[in-house]
């Protein structure tokens, strides 16, 4: 076969790594980078990390709108589609880069498959699940990380493109989580000074635009944060760099350390030996679930119920006592509970589209 993986994003990049360096054992990968993601810290460092190829395109589009961005994006993958004619066309998740490619390929009449299928917030004022139900309705094979994504699937008359294989997170947790070598510091945001990390730590990661767009919601969650009993570590995103400098002068806080983005590899790590974890990202909140860490998310709607049993991940409003009660509550392990498979999506994956005709 001969697929054109279209990424631009994190997680993508994360995913695209394992199923990719599987893919390539019999068949030939055309690796698309839309530039979603774009600076060092986004996104090369990823690739760096991970052993990702280098891509074959390279599009350099981030910034502008939604629709801009999106339209950029789809004009710029047809080209390479009409250039390339794979036999797949494969997209992760929810961003843009994923709707764009989807939008070309299927105003092509090209095959489509769609990893991370069926993954539903029901919430429309989060753009991604828009992304997430347009793609799948236009995609030729639909492959869910959970069994919740076949459900929505069916709700939606889907299910005879739906096929259950896993996550390809899970996939990259369990090979890049094995043998890693200490982390001993971390790169303070406001003047590059490197730091070493505390012994005892929490994890924050705080993106979304309804956490970071104006003072409040982000001063509530520093407020939180603040009264922990051991530092948090904030790797700050980069167009929220300011507006987190800003509140952390403004109100003294000396309990949260600012960092610069981390690759995924030292992300994995903070996880890893975090006490605790609070965050607003989908592939995170999976992160914590895999590492069996007590995750209180920033949002107002579920992302992953899978992970929101037995006290080990906690919906929670961007305000300070709210995050502290959810923080304090106690999770349970069911070491026979594994919603997101068993590390082999990658090879499932690959098996969906050899497959399916």
């Amino acid at each position: 076969m001969k697929v054109v993986t279209v990424i631009g994003a994190r997680p993508q990049f994360i995913k695209a790594a394992v199923v990719g360096r599987e893919l390539r054992k019999k068949h030939k990968e055309v690796l698309v980078h839309t530039g979603q993601h774009y600076d060092y810290n986004m996104s090369e460092q990823f690739f760096e990390e991970l052993d990702i190829p280098r891509p074959d395109y390279n599009m350099g589009i981030s910034g502008g709108s939604h629709a801009q961005m999106t339209g950029k994006m789809m004009m710029a993958v047809e080209t390479i589609l009409k250039k390339e004619m794979p036999d797949w066309l494969l997209v992760y998740g929810d961003t843009n880069s994923t709707l764009a490619a989807a939008l070309a390929a299927a105003k092509l009449h090209m095959n489509i498959c769609h990893v991370e299928a069926g993954a539903r917030t029901n919430s429309f004022t989060n753009p991604e699940e828009i992304n997430r139900i347009c793609t799948d309705h236009i995609s030729t094979l639909l492959l869910a990380s959970t069994k919740s994504g076949m459900v929505s699937m069916a709700a939606e008359g889907l299910s005879d493109r739906g096929q259950l294989v896993g996550d390809p997170m899970y996939d990259a947790f369990l090979k890049y989580s094995q043998n890693q070598e200490m982390r001993n510091s971390i790169v303070s945001l406001s003047d590059g000074i490197v730091y070493k990390i505390p012994p005892e730590y929490y994890y924050l990661t705080c993106h979304r635009e309804e956490n970071t767009n104006e003072d409040n919601n982000l001063l509530e969650i520093f407020k939180a944060m603040e009264q922990l009993d051991a530092p948090t570590i904030y790797p700050v995103h980069p167009r929220n760099k300011e507006r987190a400098l800003r509140l952390q002068t403004d109100y003294h806080f000396k309990n949260i350390l600012l960092t610069e983005p981390v690759g995924y590899l030292e992300s994995l790590w903070l996880v890893n030996h975090a006490k605790k974890i609070v965050t607003d990202s989908g592939g995170l909140q999976r992160e914590a679930f895999f590492a069996c860490k007590k995750c209180v998310t920033i949002l107002d709607f579920v992302c992953w119920p899978e992970t929101m049993v037995d006290g080990r991940n906690e919906l929670a409003k961007p305000d300070a006592e709210d995050i502290l009660n959810k923080m304090e509550k106690k999770q349970w392990i069911d070491e026979n509970y594994l919603p997101f498979g068993n590390g082999k999506s990658a090879v499932k994956i690959i098996a969906a589209m050899e497959n399916t005709k």
